[in-house]
């Protein structure tokens, strides 16, 4: 029986790519995506470019918990079993004002963290159905800011209307939202790994980002985005590392990782480093920030995310 793949934002950029990667290898795809209409487009050139037939478009805006559990609804009145999550989608307007989701939710964390932290939850039990299961969360490399040790997550502000004194900036946001999906990965690791589904995060450095991508920037960071991508390789790169992460033998006993652009298993960064490891830290592509590890932060983050949860959790077996 073929792999079940879910590729949140499969309709661009490396979800698109992946998409087709997992279509060539024979695989059953679903692209979970939150504009349904604009996607089938995609849908058609994979279908046809592979003659694949088994890839499915799903509507799912995962800014909203209500919206991932009707996907989870639908997805298990047509499949029985999932084998390969990829929390690809990913809230990135840069120049944006301030916007909250329907539960009053900042918008970058609650499509970035709550959303995937949500899905992975609700689908537990038709991972635990798969053939040698596993999530991939997509964090990136400005985490880096994070070597600050005066940089943190600011839960405080996560709620309502935006209450901080510095200006608000989705780029600031969408820093501590991948930081927190890193933790979220540890997290889940260990939670899963009674189950047998395996947890890892890869660390993207940059990939070429589409039409559709840039044109929700502002002008400024358009023309900034624009600059970059002459520079940076184009998603199928990054996608190349979606499969080999969830399907190479390489990693099948590997969990609670989280791996840069080689496929390397960063380490944690040390807490009080000299200034030489300081330097070596921050210019390398081997360690995370420390801050990571944190267990307060983590379960500062883990409490927030559940209070946004618990009024829709339910026991998923009745849905």
């Amino acid at each position: 029986m073929s792999k079940v793949v879910i590729i949140t934002g499969a309709n661009s950029g490396i979800g698109r790519a992946a998409a087709y990667k997992f279509a060539e290898l024979g695989c059953e795809v679903v692209m979970a995506c939150r504009d349904k209409e604009r996607s089938k487009q995609v849908q058609e050139e994979i279908i046809q470019t592979t003659n694949n037939r088994h890839i499915h478009l799903m509507q799912v805006d995962m800014s909203s918990v209500n919206s991932i559990k009707e996907f989870y609804k639908e997805y298990k009145a047509r499949f029985n079993k999932l084998d390969i999550l990829i929390h690809n989608a990913a809230y990135i307007n840069h120049g944006s004002p301030h916007r909250l989701n329907s539960d009053n939710i900042e918008l970058t964390f609650s499509t970035n963290v709550v959303g995937p932290f949500y899905m992975s939850e609700i689908l537990r039990d038709v991972l635990k159905r798969g053939e040698k299961p596993v999530i991939l969360n997509t964090s990136s490399n400005i985490v880096k800011h994070f070597f600050d040790p005066k940089k943190h997550i600011h839960f405080e502000h996560l709620k309502g209307e935006w209450s901080a004194r510095e200006p608000f900036s989705v780029y600031k946001q969408y820093c501590e939202s991948k930081m927190a999906l890193v933790m979220l990965t540890f997290y889940l690791a260990e939670k899963y790994k009674e189950d047998g589904i395996r947890v890892n995060a890869l660390q993207i450095n940059g990939a070429r980002m589409s039409r559709e991508t840039l044109d929700k920037f502002t002008l400024k960071w358009r023309l900034a985005a624009r600059a970059q991508n002459v520079f940076f390789p184009p998603p199928e790169k990054m996608a190349k590392c979606y499969v080999d992460i969830c399907t190479s033998s390489r990693f099948k006993d590997v969990t609670g990782s989280l791996m840069n652009d080689k496929l390397e298993t960063m380490v944690r960064a040390d807490e009080e480093p000299s200034v030489l490891k300081q330097v070596k830290q921050l210019t390398g592509s081997q360690f995370y920030p420390y801050y990571a590890d944190n267990p307060e932060e983590r379960k500062k983050l883990i409490d927030f995310c559940e209070s946004i949860m618990t009024p829709y959790q339910q026991d998923v077996s009745t849905l």
